[in-house]
């Protein structure tokens, strides 16, 4: 959530503000604004909404001049604007935001940055300062005069106190950072200082780039990867100052540091739309190939055939294999693959599993004991309540491997161990190639244990390695036509009401399923286990309801059938997601107990989630499409929780 950036060097820095956090837009945000220094003032320009709107406020032109202009056009139309930005506001040094709002309305006012009252100091800031109201009763006791209702701003004028204090805005910053509690990454500029960017970070992250003649901050790696490849990952309480020439890195007390950057491999190209209309739908087309990227590297093959596991640089087999039990804990999309592995650990390592929720886990007092082993699972690895969860385990005395797919981040340093899903950049909000590949670890970690511990044969253990190894090709397959999913949302879109219902694996899908629709489309969507539909739910069925049973568990076939019957007699529409090889959801003697059935290649059961969740992704966003929104960017969510 929200975005941070900041430029020094030779260029003009509005136009690279405004470019690095049109690379952050996936992050959530519901204003945006920037502040340069030029010549020896800080210019301010914030506005509330699309980051669009700030580019036309700035450059006083409208991006969509034609009605008839498309997506395309648009967007090239606002990259023009963006470079003109550097006509009206011609620093050389700044810092950007897009907020997410927490304290305060969406509006100008209380978008960032934020000022003292001189107008020489301007901060952004990702977080929340949980003592603020004591720090704002404080400084209005010093007779300061407050403009916005955000928390941010304390740290403004808390600096500025400092400032005036000691005639060094680094002392200042060092100063106000040990008055703040809660979670932070700012950057700060000061007009006396016209030749350096302070930035430092608690809980949120924040990266540093490295240029050739100019460095950045950014909150992630896509928006400085344009400029350089090089970067520092800030850890707890580091500051850093940021020259034209050089960077200066220091701990909380003041005292210089040295560290090494880390090197991004992958290509800023990974971060583009590549012809797709959205970010969407071109990451759920790249699941076949992060599929492949996050499963083949770790099997071992045998004359083409895959013979077993090994997890890089890795060594747990020890702890899994005395395992009490397994826990573990995620938020949203990542918690549904939670409740996927919970089946697939139970079933091939027969293993105790529990699953929990990471923003409820450290509040209910659990109960951890010296041989579990916990499993934190988190796309952007800054999660704020996982991450809260992992250091309670750890604590504990409790062994953390953590599913990640960002190296470097906050989770990945303090795990003991870290998987990573080699998805590459997901940049719409909604998870769709993360959470795939978050399954396909987990999967290769459960039949890991399975073997460790003796609870599956050689030839069981083999058999679901060529399974899973099946399934890229298979998701391949599935993307190819997509004429029939998009014809039945044409008809569909408009629906009040839609449930998911599945059993065992497929109640586990159909959380994930329900969750994405909402996601993107706003529309009213919930999950249910099919066999809790009499228990309650079935009292909501009517003809405004669309149904869709996940149906890829072979022996509960008839089962799940019964289920569609009973709502379908209530008068609402029914969708299958199903195997090719299931014959029950062939309608003979002229019966239809479906309106629609998308069918998936034929796979063990066990690994049928992956598939069976890929139309589901393309049915949610085919609706978003269809009633106007844009997937990539969601109304009040963000892609990365940085705060509880």
């Amino acid at each position: 959530m929200c975005g941070i950036v900041g430029y020094i060097g030779s260029k003009y820095a509005a136009p690279v503000l405004v470019n690095a956090l049109k690379k952050l837009e996936y992050r959530g945000y519901d204003s945006a604004g920037i502040a340069v220094l030029e010549d020896e003032d800080i210019v301010v320009r914030k506005v509330k909404g699309a980051l669009k709107n700030l580019v036309e406020d700035i450059t006083d032109q409208v991006i969509k001049t034609n009605k008839d202009m498309t997506d395309a056009e648009c967007e090239q139309r606002e990259i023009q604007l963006i470079e003109e930005t550097s006509k009206f506001i011609k620093g050389k040094m700044g810092i950007g935001h897009t907020r997410w709002a927490t304290h305060g309305e969406p509006s100008e006012v209380n978008a960032h940055p934020h000022l003292n009252e001189s107008g020489t100091i301007a901060i952004v800031h990702n977080g929340i300062i949980e003592n603020y109201a004591k720090l704002k009763a404080w400084l209005q006791g010093e007779g300061i005069v407050f403009k916005s209702q955000t928390d941010t701003e304390v740290i403004a004028h808390t600096i500025n106190y400092y400032y005036e204090q000691f005639g060094d805005i680094f002392q200042a910053v060092v100063a106000s950072l040990k008055k703040l509690e809660g979670s932070y990454a700012i950057g700060v500029v000061c007009s006396d200082y016209p030749d350096r960017v302070i930035a430092a970070r608690k809980e949120s992250p924040l990266i540093v780039g490295l240029g050739k003649g100019e460095n950045f901050i950014a909150s992630d790696v896509p928006a400085v990867l344009e400029y350089t490849r090089d970067v520092y990952f800030l850890e707890q309480k580091e500051i850093a100052v940021l020259y034209e020439d050089h960077v200066d890195l220091f701990d909380e007390d003041g005292n210089k540091i040295i560290k090494q950057p880390y090197h991004v491999e992958w290509d800023i190209s990974a971060a583009k739309k590549n012809g797709y209309a959205h970010y969407m739908l071109k990451e759920i087309h790249e699941q076949s190939k992060a599929l492949h990227d996050t499963i083949h590297p770790r099997l071992v093959f045998n004359q083409n055939k895959p013979q077993d596991i090994v997890f890089e640089n890795l060594n747990f087999d020890e702890a899994l294999k005395n395992a009490g039990r397994i826990v573990i804990t995620a938020c949203g999309t990542s918690y549904h693959a939670s409740v996927v592995a919970r089946y697939a650990f139970e079933k091939f390592a027969r293993v105790p599993v529990v699953v929990d929720t990471a923003s409820e886990f450290r509040y209910r007092n659990p109960i951890l004991k010296k041989d579990d082993v916990f499993i934190v699972i988190s796309q952007s690895g800054e999660t704020a309540d996982t991450l809260a969860a992992l250091r309670l385990a750890k604590e504990n005395g409790v062994r953390v491997i953590a599913i990640t797919n960002c190296v470097g981040s906050t989770i990945s340093r303090e795990a003991d161990d870290v998987i990573y899903t080699w998805a590459g950049p997901e940049i719409a909000v909604a998870s769709t190639k993360a959470y795939t590949t978050q399954l396909a670890c987990l999967y290769l970690l459960a039949l890991k244990c399975a073997r460790i511990r003796g609870a599956i044969t050689d030839n069981e253990f083999v058999h679901n390695l060529e399974e899973l190894y099946s399934l890229s090709p298979k998701v391949e397959t599935i993307l190819k036509d997509q004429s029939s999913i998009q014809k039945f949302v044409s008809k569909n879109f408009n629906k009040t009401k839609i449930f998911y219902i599945g059993r065992n694996f497929d109640a586990a899908t159909s959380l994930e399923c329900a969750l994405k629709l909402k996601e993107v489309s706003y529309m009213h969507s919930e999950a249910f286990a099919a066999g809790e539909l009499k228990h309650g739910p079935i009292a909501l069925v009517d003809e405004s309801t669309l149904v869709v049973a996940i149906a890829t568990q072979k022996e509960l076939y008839e089962k799940i059938a019964s289920n569609i019957e009973e709502v379908k007699s209530r008068g609402c529409t029914t969708m299958v997601i199903t195997k090719e090889d299931s014959s029950c959801f062939n309608n003979e003697d002229g019966k239809v107990i479906f309106d629609e059935v998308i069918k998936v290649p034929s796979v063990d059961d066990a690994f049928a989630p992956i598939l069976s969740v890929i139309p589901a992704q393309l049915f949610a966003y085919y609706c978003a499409v269809n009633r106007g929104n844009n997937p990539d960017q969601p109304r009040n969510l963000a892609k990365s929780v940085t705060v509880e």
